[in-house]
């Protein structure tokens, strides 16, 4: 009787490949050759009969068909480690790997105390984290979580709202002594506005107001424009270049030492919720639910 899946090596292979980005990569990964993992890949097309991988000079990327393959063996690999974990019985020695993708907001200013307390209480567990404010796509590149700011579309994905956060405008006592503080939208105008350019779109991200119970988009006058990076903004804003919008969880330290000051408070009560995504619950390994309920605050031990 022949063994049925002989060939785990080879997915493992394809896996690796994708979790990496390269042949060379997952080699090293694999602790193996970038010709042996050419090799492996080669046979499991030949069994599947069907491409899985897109190879140019510059980059390695999944079919629909490899897509849909990869996705369903790494949930199939991650349910084993769930068996294997429940036969052990290792309560509190929790390990494995969860890839982790999340906006700089969220990566520098709610994160660290987080994985802090979640690298206390699963010490075994490795956390690879990626920060920033490009979209990852969690099964093509290999991510097991993503935080995402704002509203989300539907995408058969799991979302979980971690908070809404508070928006506020803030400059440094510098500017405003040398600009004078602004005293209604109309004089705002006029001002240093510093925006941030969207990623996805490459238009430059409104401004959310609320004026007399009204939800207002207010689009900031072109002038200073921070890409890719929106911390770039709060950081132009504390050294006297101008005004910004930013999360009451990033500025309010800064506000609180004198660094920078509320603008146009009036202005206030919009909020932009932060999610977590992730795949259906069946297809998370233990380490991942662990590290899901220490984002969403949810005490394991209780």
């Amino acid at each position: 009787m022949s063994r049925r899946f002989d060939h785990l090596g080879d997915v493992e292979a394809l896996i690796a490949v994708v979790e990496h980005g390269s042949l060379t990569a997952a080699a090293v990964a694999l602790s193996t050759t970038p010709s042996v993992i050419s090799r492996a890949i080669a046979r499991l097309e030949s069994r599947l009969g069907s491409q899985l991988l897109r190879r140019t000079t510059r980059r390695i990327s999944l079919t629909e068909a490899g897509r849909l393959y990869v996705e369903q063996t790494r949930a199939a690999f991650a349910l084993i480690d769930d068996a294997e974990r429940a036969i052990q019985g290792q309560e509190g020695e929790l390990s494995g790997r969860v890839r982790l993708s999340v906006p700089t907001t969220y990566g520098h200013h709610r994160l660290p105390p987080l994985l802090q307390r979640f690298a206390t209480q699963y010490p075994r567990v490795q956390v690879e984290l990626n920060i920033t404010n490009r979209n990852v796509d969690l099964v093509a590149e290999g991510f097991d979580l993503a935080v995402r700011l704002g509203t989300l579309p539907d995408s058969g994905l799991v979302a979980r709202k971690l908070e809404d956060a508070t928006l506020c405008l803030v400059a440094s006592p510098e500017y405003l002594q040398r600009a004078g503080t602004p005293r209604d939208l109309d004089a705002l105008a006029a001002h240093a506005c510093l925006t941030f350019v969207m990623p996805s779109t490459g238009r430059v991200a409104p401004w959310w107001f609320r004026v007399d119970g009204q939800d207002i988009d207010w689009p900031p006058p072109a002038g200073w424009a921070v890409s890719d990076d929106v911390l770039g903004v709060v950081s132009l804003a504390e050294h006297g270049v101008g005004i910004c919008q930013s999360y009451d969880f990033i500025v309010g330290d800064r506000v609180a030492r004198g660094r920078l000051v509320e603008v146009l408070p009036e202005l206030r009560g919009r909020s932009r919720p932060f999610s977590l995504i992730y795949a259906p619950h069946r297809r998370l390994s233990a380490a991942s639910r662990a590290l899901i309920d220490v984002l969403a605050g949810v005490d394991s031990r209780a």
